[in-house]
This record gives C-alpha cells, structure tokens and sequence, in this order.
C-alpha cells in the first residue's frame, strides 16, 4: 500500500487557504453520515467505493466520541458499556465522498487470549489489503502514559505500510505545561516510525478542541464534490 504524503493543511501559512481549508472541512463534515456495515470478518468487509479513514486506539481511547464530534452527531458512533466488546470493523459513509472505519478496541486486559488474536489478524489484513485505505487515525488518550500495545500498533502499521497520524484525545483534561510535554514526547515518537504522519492532533471531543482543524486534515481525502 502507497503511503500517502504528509497533510498539506499543517503546511499553510497563508491565513486565506487556511480559512478555505477549515470551510472545506466544516462542509465535508456537515454533510450526511450513515452507518452501512459492521464486519466481523474479512471476507464482510463493504465494497471499495470510497477513499476510506480508520479509527484505531486502545478500548475507551475515545475512538466513538471522535467521529461523534467530527460529524456533530450525538450517537453516530456508540461506544459500548463494556470496554473491549466491540468486535467489528464499523463503516460510515461520509456525503458519498470518504468513508470513516471506526477499527476495534485493542489492548483490553480482560478479553481472551484467543480474541485478543483473532482482532489483531483481522486487523493487519485489513490494513495491508484495504488499497482504498488513506490513513489511519491512532489515537492516544492524553493522559495516559504510552503502552506497549500502541507501540505494537505502530510497528503493525509500519509493516503494513499504512500511513497513520496520531492523535491526542481528552486534552482538556491536562495543564498547558503536561499537556505540551506529551505533546514532546510523543513527537519523538513519532520519529522512529516511518509510516508515520509528522503532524500531531490535539483533540478534546468534550470541549472541541482540535475538532475543526481535523476535519480539514481529513476534507483533502475525500472526493472531490461533482
């Protein structure tokens, strides 16, 4: 799979295009959104239609309440009671123009081995055999130490060859100064991988924090409106 440049949005300097940039991404994301499919297994994954962008981050990493704010829905995503249940490759069509992948939970302590298995295979095939697959949003919650299953996520995309970008969620929830230092370190992180996107996201789904300046990020995969 073709690892796709870097956002050109995070490159603007002109406060005109960047002005365009955030309509185009209100627009996108002001439009209709469906959900059409949830696949348990490969051989369920939707028809290639639509360029396609996958959620992916550790169980209540806030992967539900993202594509909620994103699209301004309430309960377009729904989060489950119990952390780690989700099972499914969940598909929302965005305005005919992008497809949004809300990817299974990873690294709940209490599920089975077994299933622990079975999701992280289903995973990579996804990953590696989804041509139509643009990029895929890593989420960290920010005020959660990195673990060793998000370092293995990141490994899994940098074999997969799947461009990824992370991004910080719950950032409300920490002070200017602890917030900028993960910030940092995750930065660095990031330079030991090299699927992945240089530009990080500071998001916080409760506050909107970063919601608008995602979304534009995200309008330059879309389709072009006809």
């Amino acid at each position: 799979m073709m690892l796709q440049a870097s956002t050109t949005f995070r490159e603007l300097t002109d406060q005109a295009q960047i002005d365009a940039a955030l309509e185009e991404g209100r627009r996108l994301f002001a439009g209709p959104c469906e959900f059409i499919f949830g696949a348990q297994k490969l051989g369920q994954l939707p028809p290639q239609t639509l360029p396609e962008i996958a959620f992916a981050g550790r169980s209540n990493v806030g992967k539900s309440s993202l594509i909620n704010a994103l699209t301004g829905r309430k309960a377009l995503a729904r989060a489950s009671s119990e952390p780690g249940r989700t099972k499914q490759l969940n598909f929302f069509n965005l305005a005919e123009r992008l497809m949004l992948v809300d990817m299974p939970g990873y690294g709940y302590a209490k599920a089975a081995k077994s299933v622990k298995e079975d999701w992280q295979e289903m995973m990579f095939e996804y990953l590696r055999g989804r041509p139509g697959l643009r990029r895929v949003m890593l989420l960290l919650d920010a005020r959660v130490e990195l673990k060793k299953h998000d370092t293995d996520m990141m490994k899994l995309l940098d074999k997969a060859a799947v461009s990824f970008q992370i991004v910080m969620t719950k950032c409300d929830a920490l002070k200017p100064q602890a917030l900028s230092a993960k910030h940092n370190a995750l930065q660095e992180q990031v330079k030991r991988h090299p699927a992945a996107c240089p530009f990080l996201a500071v998001t916080s789904s409760e506050k909107g924090t970063g919601i608008e300046e995602l979304r534009a990020e995200l309008a330059e995969f879309a389709l072009p409106l006809t």
